[in-house]
């Protein structure tokens, strides 16, 4: 799995957030397990 910049992780177990700052190979791991890709979170309009 490659990390993508930008990307936010979140930790199921300790709700840690990471913000990726560096795209690359590996996977990112808190509390023993793989850290879950978070969503976008969708913004009101400004109409």
């Amino acid at each position: 799995m490659s990390n993508q910049l930008g990307k936010r992780f979140q930790c199921e177990a300790c709700s840690t957030e990471v913000l990726c700052i560096k795209a690359g190979e590996g996977g990112i791991v808190c509390c023993g397990k793989a850290m879950e890709l978070m969503q976008p979170k969708v913004l009101p309009s400004a109409d």
